[in-house]
């Protein structure tokens, strides 16, 4: 027996509850990002007064170009690698020692962040020692480290969208003579670049918001933005962070609705490419 269906009045009272359960807490963090007091939690007047001392922040406006230059870095290269290891597990069929990479792929996605810091941590620090690279741990570990784990996240998705595509494409190009790289940059690129974007989202947001892998693999020059916000926090809330954080959810807000366009329209345009090739 099915469940009775819940009527159109409740729905909308769950949906706007949900709404409000995710989005109330960063709708007031934005309205006390203009707060002219000193206590975050007190409201005083309307003022862009913590907005002119974050632009002043020298150490912070470092640690946020860091860190973004650090997640764009880390997601495309997470991008590449991901793709050619969905790629193999999809396409190559098995072979030996499959399962032990589908594995090895995945397992970051389930490793606590405590034991992948120090596992990386002990594997530079071995380097190190062996080969005398890395020279220091910085922007270049933290970068190593961040796409270490963003690839896992990259392939699952990447992989979820290979499997549902329809082959008889990619075959049919080969019939033709395509040879297997022009027929996946030509045809095989293009039917997953909504996946690539996602990934490349995902991953850039993993990097971006990580704190527990960063502060082991970094070292004192190299400080993220999660990492400088903790260290705020831990001496008391300070209205700055809200003023960062207004803002990064602004920018985060902006290309996330662009993306999202951008693959509503490459997916539009697939189905209706998919649909014309049926008819014909």
């Amino acid at each position: 027996m099915s469940l009775p269906a819940v009527r159109s009045p409740w729905r909308r009272v769950i949906l706007l509850v949900g709404f409000l359960f995710l989005y109330a807490p960063m709708v007031l963090l934005v309205v006390y990002s203009f707060n002219s007091s000193q206590l975050v939690t007190v409201w005083e007047s309307w003022s862009l007064h913590w907005y002119r001392v974050l632009f002043q922040d020298s150490a912070m406006i470092s640690a946020v170009t860091l860190s973004l230059t650090i997640a764009a870095l880390a997601a495309t290269m997470a991008v590449v690698l991901g793709t050619i290891a969905a790629v193999i597990i999809v396409r190559f069929g098995r072979f030996r020692g499959h399962t032990g990479f589908a594995f090895m792929l995945t397992a970051p996605l389930v490793m606590p962040d405590v034991i992948t810091g120090l596992s990386l941590l002990l594997l530079f620090v071995a380097m190190t020692h062996a080969l005398g690279w890395p020279a220091d741990r910085g922007m270049l570990t933290i970068w190593l480290a961040h796409v270490t784990f963003c690839t896992a996240y990259v392939a699952v998705v990447i992989n979820a969208r290979l499997r549902e595509l329809d082959r008889s494409i990619e075959e049919a190009a080969m019939d033709l003579g395509a040879a297997p790289l022009k027929v996946f940059f030509v045809i095989t690129v293009p039917m997953i670049a909504p996946a690539l974007v996602t990934g490349w989202l995902l991953a850039f947001t993993l990097s971006l918001d990580d704190l527990v892998i960063a502060s082991f693999v970094t070292g004192p020059g190299a400080t993220t933005l999660p990492m400088a916000i903790f260290a705020t926090v831990r001496r008391g809330v300070n209205p700055e962070i809200n003023a960062l954080a207004s803002l990064i959810l602004l920018v985060v807000g902006i290309v996330g609705f662009i993306a999202w366009r951008l693959m509503a329209h490459e997916e539009k345009k697939r189905i209706r490419d998919i649909q014309k090739a049926k008819r014909g």
